[in-house]
């Protein structure tokens, strides 16, 4: 396997195999971004104008309050809160909202600087996926030896997959063998699991073995939706 300035990030993603590897991916530019927006980025004025237009989602204001500076936060939302106030709302108290601010207040809800961040930087690495998958027999060995791919993760794979710099016309049926392959197992685990846990709550069951059971409710919620769930006590 002849690595690349492109290909090491994601042999090391792919070199674990816990878990859904598009969620690792996905994890790792996540947390790059939260540190880079309330440290290096902070203070470029390029940065800032789109921020400020931007905002956040909440989940990931969440993650730069826990982990970024306070001030660098406060900074943030500072212009922010001065952009919407200059931008969203009305210039005199007995004014109606426009249509124009009312759709930019309804856009807002879902705008977010890191989420696009993340999207475009996962649509670039996926590009070396398929590159990878294409050309490096360890690499497809790697992917096969993944314990799962989530839904979500699944469907974005495909998706690009079928689009421009996807997965080859001669390599599609290789890719969907591995790809399908990797969901339906772990769906069938999920489903015997998930079957074995409640039949543990019969009376007639009363003191019997659990198996891999006791955490796949959590286990389904994270191959369905990609977010991880505090285990049911």
């Amino acid at each position: 396997m002849k690595e690349t300035i492109c290909t090491i990030p994601i042999n090391d993603i792919f070199k674990d195999t816990n878990g859904c590897p598009i969620c690792r991916m996905y994890e790792l530019v996540e947390k790059q971004y939260v540190e880079y927006i309330t440290g290096a980025a902070m203070m470029a004025p390029n940065i800032r104008v789109i921020t400020n237009e931007k905002g956040f989602c909440h989940h990931h204001y969440e993650m730069m309050l826990s982990s970024g500076p306070k001030l660098s936060n406060a900074l943030l939302m500072q212009t922010r809160l001065l952009y919407i106030k200059d931008n969203m709302l009305p210039k005199s108290d007995s004014a109606k909202p426009s249509k124009v601010q009312l759709e930019a207040i309804k856009n807002s809800r879902s705008s977010c600087y890191v989420c696009d961040r993340i999207d475009y930087d996962i649509n670039h690495l996926l590009q070396t996926v398929y590159a990878q998958f294409a050309t490096d027999p360890d690499f497809r060995e790697m992917l096969k030896n993944q314990e799962f791919l989530c839904l979500n993760h699944y469907e974005l794979l495909h998706r690009g997959a079928i689009s421009k710099g996807g997965i080859k016309a001669k390599d599609m049926k290789a890719f969907c063998e591995v790809t399908n392959t990797l969901v339906k197992n772990y769906l069938d685990t999920l489903y015997d699991d998930v079957t074995h846990f409640t039949t543990m709550f019969d009376y007639r069951n009363a003191g019997g073995d659990w198996k891999n059971s006791k955490d796949s409710v959590e286990r389904s919620v994270k191959f369905i939706t990609s977010e991880k769930v505090e285990e049911i006590k």
